[in-house]
């Protein structure tokens, strides 16, 4: 699939999910209703917001001359979240407790959008040096 993510993988259950999605935006230019309802299934009401927030235009890649790709995730709280799709990472609270504390959730909200956004290629661009980059995830972390 063209922009998946790299690294660690999805259960293959998402992993192909999203590969049909992508397949399917690249020859009807929408996702069909069937994989929504499936998105819906696995990820629950997570599935209605993270498509709230690729409808907002709410992602942002952020990338730099090396390489390196952040996503930036505005929250429906207005903060902006830090993601890391190459090992399925968010700073938010959710992404903390959820995923990694309860294991009761495979994704939060803000990285289920970045890989909706990813196959839908809605993803807004930002091209910075590589100071600037460890800049915007420094002064991020400091914030936590």
């Amino acid at each position: 699939m063209a922009g998946a993510p790299t690294g660690v993988t999805l259960p293959a259950v998402v992993e192909e999910l999203l590969t049909e999605m992508a397949a399917a935006v690249q020859e009807e230019a929408r996702i069909p209703d069937e994989h929504l309802s499936s998105l819906k299934f696995i990820f629950g009401p997570s599935a209605i917001q993270a498509l709230d927030l690729v409808d907002r235009q709410s992602i942002t890649l952020i990338s730099s001359p090396s390489g390196r790709r952040v996503y930036q995730v505005l929250g429906s709280s207005g903060k902006t979240y830090t993601c890391l799709a190459s090992c399925h990472y968010c700073s938010c609270p959710a992404f903390a407790f959820s995923v990694l504390r309860k294991s009761d959730s495979l994704l939060c909200k803000h990285l289920l959008a970045v890989y909706v956004s990813q196959v839908m290629r809605t993803c807004r661009q930002l091209k910075v040096s590589d100071k600037q980059l460890t800049d915007i995830l420094f002064t991020k972390k400091k914030q936590m």
